[in-house]
């Protein structure tokens, strides 16, 4: 898989796979999302806690361009700040699942026997619950707040990424160039390190890639529900929340959160797939 990485025509198999429509919608969605994030209320010139009791329920228009919630607070605003929530708590989960789990794949996999037996019963008590019942139990528990919901999030996506990379380690640890190293006299950790790691980084990337949009909508979920971001921190879940009252006044309440989540979970899987497709060693 590396030498295919290091091949000559590298650069320009991205430039086609770039040139792909479903990979440039992707990229082009994932990056009005981060710039979105970036850039946040002041593109809309509008607080997103600040109430305008003078303006509650205002339709779209010229001066609030996705109008008002039931406390006047600018709709437009808040979602380019929940923007940043979404990713904050997407990028923080996968990222403490990546950090967590590729390492104890990697080990079970490699070095197999009762190692792997105890690593992989414990990823598979994390996998016995649906992810969703996982992340509102833990929530529930310890109490609902944005470092619990990437905690919860990180817990759904920890076994996900284990098996993956305990895949690739048992795959790779009787290869040649691995039993070479070991011939050499090298140690086992620096042959995992040095040689197993490596060459199972492209798929255990390419699903944390994928897991980004399963992560945002758990959050989504369990903001709707009461048990993730609190308010007043606007997310696009707590947003859908607010909107359940006002759907027969001001359905607007409810149509541009969602269709947040949507673009945003769509471009995060479409980039995924591009990623999935170029990186896959099959191909």
């Amino acid at each position: 898989m590396s030498a295919a990485m290091l091949a000559p025509g590298q650069r320009s198999s991205w430039w086609r796979l770039l040139r792909e429509p479903r990979s440039l919608l992707g990229v082009a969605l994932v990056f009005l999302v981060l710039l979105a994030a970036v850039l946040g209320p002041a593109v809309s010139g509008y607080a997103p806690a600040e109430p305008d009791f003078l303006a509650t329920l205002a339709a779209p228009s010229t001066t609030h361009l996705l109008g008002t919630d039931d406390l006047g607070r600018d709709v437009l605003s808040r979602i380019l700040e929940g923007a940043r929530v979404s990713l904050l708590v997407g990028l923080s989960s996968v990222a403490a699942a990546l950090l967590l789990g590729t390492p104890i794949g990697l080990v079970a996999g490699y070095v197999g026997g009762w190692t792997d037996g105890t690593l992989m019963r414990c990823m598979d008590v994390l996998l016995a619950f649906p992810g969703i019942l996982l992340a509102l139990g833990i929530t529930a528990a310890l109490g609902a707040s944005l470092p619990v919901t990437v905690i919860a999030i990180a817990a759904v996506n920890l076994p996900v990424l284990a098996r993956v990379a305990r895949g690739q380690a048992l795959a790779l640890r009787n290869l040649d160039f691995v039993s070479a190293e070991r011939a050499l006299g090298f140690g086992e950790v620096s042959i995992l390190l040095r040689c197993v790691l490596p060459n199972a980084l492209s798929p255990i990337l390419v699903q944390a890639s994928l897991l980004l949009a399963s992560s945002i909508i758990t959050e989504s979920y369990l903001s709707f529900l009461g048990l993730g971001v609190q308010p007043p921190t606007p997310s696009w879940g707590n947003m859908l929340h607010d909107a359940v009252g006002f759907l027969d006044q001001a359905v607007w309440l409810a149509w541009f959160p969602g269709a947040a989540i949507f673009l945003t979970v769509l471009g995060f899987n479409l980039l995924g797939d591009a990623l999935r497709d170029r990186l896959d060693p099959r191909d």
